[in-house]
């Protein structure tokens, strides 16, 4: 498991072990906190355990193998292959986004043949190119769209301030933007919403707000952590930045700050954080069983043969929901991000289109709750 972890992410370790588990010869070991776990040989042997242990994987958040941010450097490629050969490892699976499908690739190439690798997507940034989307995008939508929900009500309540809420997503808005979600007639939350993939502008974000709050005093609008300026800098400073890494500045603290000195209006910001990650309440039941998918496709494209590649997420022309499951060339992966397409963000650039809306309708296989409202006369 490389990088950060989502609701499904141990899904998919279900879904590996439970494969391997169908052919008596096969073992499956777990590299304790990501990369480091090869290089210091501290492995975990995941197929002892029963199935009714095994089963608790689909509902437990985070990494039970654990996880990290590792630099890897080229000889720690070339160690790691020796260290696998040496306790007899044949095959290696990467879980991850688009840096450890980098370290995925980097690996297969270090080990001439001798190992082979495949990956297995997973995201909640949605970031990763090429394939459709990737497993645990889906339940992270699914919370922040109900939170965005929420918050609506209680501003509603009272509604005497801007509610900035910021979410996830790093450099893409595939995150933010899934909090159209909540909106399901007009007043209701989001009101904007904010996206990396656009230049920010203060001034016009300011219009944006004031002209929102001339029809209704307490407004809710959604932002990505990684909004940047005309000249692609992040309008916050980041508060650490480690290789890939980053930690983003609070970006809704600052617009709060914005909106009341500029406007003199109540501002408030809500960070939602981790939590964005690792809620299962919202666990999407699409997002679970395409998780276990693809942890199953893994095991079963290394027993064909298969090296170098990374089990994809495609849909069907179908009229309903289907997706298939191709393999997709990690060079093709490694380090590449997928941003939200024009056609999916709103002419203002403070919001998303239609066309968003219907590909990302049947991921959230739970519709949100339909509150009471006071009818109007």
């Amino acid at each position: 498991h490389g990088g950060g972890p989502t609701a499904v992410l141990n899904s998919s370790l279900y879904g590996v072990v439970t494969e391997a588990k169908k052919y008596n010869k096969i073992k499956v070991y777990g590299a304790k906190q990501g990369f480091s776990g090869i290089l210091n040989e501290q492995f975990i042997v995941m197929s002892d355990y029963e199935q009714e242990q095994l089963e608790k994987l689909k509902v437990t958040p985070g990494s039970v193998i654990g996880s990290s941010r590792d630099v890897v450097e080229e000889e720690d490629y070339l160690q790691a292959v020796e260290i696998l050969i040496q306790n007899g490892f044949e095959h290696v699976i990467f879980n991850g986004g688009n840096g450890t499908m980098d370290t995925a690739g980097k690996l297969s190439k270090a080990s001439n043949g001798r190992i082979k690798v495949i990956g297995i997507p997973k995201t909640v940034d949605n970031d990763l190119p090429v394939i459709d989307h990737s497993p645990g995008y889906t339940s992270a939508a699914n919370f922040i769209a109900h939170c965005t929900q929420e918050i609506g009500e209680d501003v509603k309540s009272l509604p005497i301030h801007v509610s900035i809420i910021e979410v996830m997503g790093r450099n893409t808005g595939w995150l933010a933007a899934a909090s159209a979600f909540a909106k399901k007639k007009d007043g209701d939350a989001p009101h904007l919403i904010y996206l990396p993939e656009v230049p920010f502008d203060e001034n016009n974000f300011l219009e944006d707000v004031r002209e929102q709050l001339s029809y209704q005093k307490g407004i809710v609008v959604v932002v990505s952590e990684g909004l940047k300026n005309n000249q692609g800098e992040p309008i916050t400073k980041p508060i650490m930045e480690t290789g890939r890494a980053v930690y983003f500045g609070d970006v809704g603290t600052y617009l709060a700050q914005l909106i009341i000195s500029q406007l003199g209006y109540k501002a408030r910001s809500e960070k939602l954080g981790l939590f964005t990650r690792t809620s299962v309440r919202y666990m999407s039941e699409i997002d679970r069983q395409e998780a276990i998918k693809v942890g199953e496709q893994a095991v079963i494209a290394l027993l064909q043969g298969e090296s170098g590649q990374m089990v994809g997420i495609m849909r069907t022309e179908r009229q309903y929901y289907d997706v298939t499951y191709p393999l997709i060339p990690l060079e093709q992966v490694m380090l590449e991000e997928k941003a939200l397409p024009k056609t999916f963000i709103n002419e203002a650039s403070n919001g998303v289109t239609a066309s968003f809306i219907e590909w990302c309708k049947p991921l959230i296989d739970e519709p949100l709750t339909e509150f009471f409202y006071i009818r109007e006369r």
